[in-house]
């Protein structure tokens, strides 16, 4: 009889195919119904409402009902922050055709990480940022300076009402694509969440990407001094 957790479980419902290409879709924080989860991983509504009732028995997505309608989400941070690990020590995908290329070029420029920015734009600005002094690293929690106080204030973010959150306010994630680390956490989301609101950001439909506005360009230039 083992003494540890079992991790045989979980390695059991990222082995199928099916799941782990609907988990890695979960990876935009948003909640999606069965429908969109069995188009984006090209499989029945059926085969789809399967998987999806293995990953909530495993704890390792949520469901939530509103009438007749179910939607499903991650079950939380901790689990985006597993399979951003997981994807980092994964093998690429074989491309197999022009449009499957472009989508692994956009996710890879710019995406989602849950609920926060990832890819090579959320390494650049998280490494912007550190180069500036608004934050430090230690161990692998960013830690906010004065100047980075100040900063984010003055950028519109309530880092009072953040820290009430219970979450972990920012904290250091292996970027996948990258293998270097971007901002997580409540500081990271509220971060992500200023660039959809001042129109730098659109999400990309079907896929967890992130393109960057014309607006975006001039934003990110003059404030992070990042040419994009």
């Amino acid at each position: 009889m083992g003494i540890n957790p079992n991790m045989a479980e979980i390695a059991a419902l990222l082995g199928e195919t099916s799941r782990a290409t609907i988990l890695a879709s979960m990876m935009d924080g948003r909640f999606h119904t069965a429908s969109e989860l069995a188009y984006m991983a090209a499989i029945k509504p059926q085969t789809a409402s399967f998987h999806l009732a293995k990953l909530v028995e495993g704890k390792l997505i949520k469901v939530e009902k509103q009438g007749r309608h179910r939607y499903f989400q991650l079950a939380g941070e901790d689990i985006a922050h597993f399979l951003e690990s997981f994807l980092a020590i994964s093998p690429p995908p074989e491309v197999r055709s022009l449009k499957q290329s472009s989508q692994i070029k956009l996710l890879q420029d710019a995406r989602t990480c849950y609920d926060h920015l990832a890819g090579k734009l959320g390494v650049q600005l998280t490494e912007s940022m550190l180069k500036a002094g608004y934050l430090t690293l230690e161990g692998k929690q960013f830690v906010l300076t004065d100047e980075g106080i100040l900063f984010f204030t003055t950028f519109g973010i309530d880092l009072t009402a953040l820290k009430r959150k219970r979450r972990s306010f920012s904290h250091a994630c292996l970027d996948w694509s990258e293998r270097r680390y971007h901002l997580a956490g409540a500081l990271g989301c509220e971060l992500l969440n200023q660039f959809f609101n001042l129109g730098w950001l659109l999400r990309v439909p079907s896929i967890r990407a992130i393109q960057v506005t014309e607006k975006g360009k001039i934003g990110f230039k003059e404030v992070f001094h990042l040419d994009l």
